[in-house]
């Protein structure tokens, strides 16, 4: 059996990301789960990396545009990974050493300028280490992270392999 081309499965990649946003979405309306700041940013990266894989079904590359997009797919979804990683080490801190709850997002992004914004995100806050979902044992942002990761293997295996 021979695996479809890599326009379908760059598309497959795209459709895991919608998949992801759609439980992230049913999370939030329906669930009633509030995204934390470290929520809103790892959201990001799956859209981001949603539309390289997206772009890379539309665009169908060879040669070297196979690498370009392998790369974009790996940065973006490693930031994800890295964010996602962070939230992970946030939830599983001891009880005494979880930061203060800070402001909301919204409010940080339009009272800070953006470096500063981004300093007092990635630092954490009480919310973002607060546990209000698990799914065999693993937190929502420990089951992003595996997808990210998993994400990051399926780009370079479908725009890096062989092609006949």
């Amino acid at each position: 059996m021979t695996l479809p081309g890599s326009r379908v499965l760059n598309l497959a990649g795209f459709l895991a990301c919608v998949g992801m946003m759609a439980y992230a979405l049913y999370a939030q309306y329906v669930l009633l789960l509030e995204p934390c700041p470290l929520c809103v940013f790892q959201r990001i990266a799956t859209i981001g990396t949603g539309l390289v894989f997206l772009a890379a079904a539309i665009h169908n590359p060879t040669g070297w545009g196979r690498w370009v997009y392998t790369v974009l797919i790996t940065l973006i979804a490693g930031t994800g990974v890295g964010v996602a990683g962070r939230h992970v080490w946030l939830q599983n801190l001891p009880a005494d050493q979880i930061p203060a709850c800070g402001p909301g997002f919204g409010y940080i992004m339009d009272a800070f300028p953006l470096s500063e914004a981004l300093r007092l995100i990635f630092t954490g806050s009480g919310e973002c280490a607060t546990l209000d979902w698990s799914f065999l044992g693993l937190s929502m942002p420990a089951w992003v992270l595996i997808c990210f990761v998993a994400l990051i293997a399926w780009g370079a295996y479908v725009n890096l392999r062989p092609v006949r």
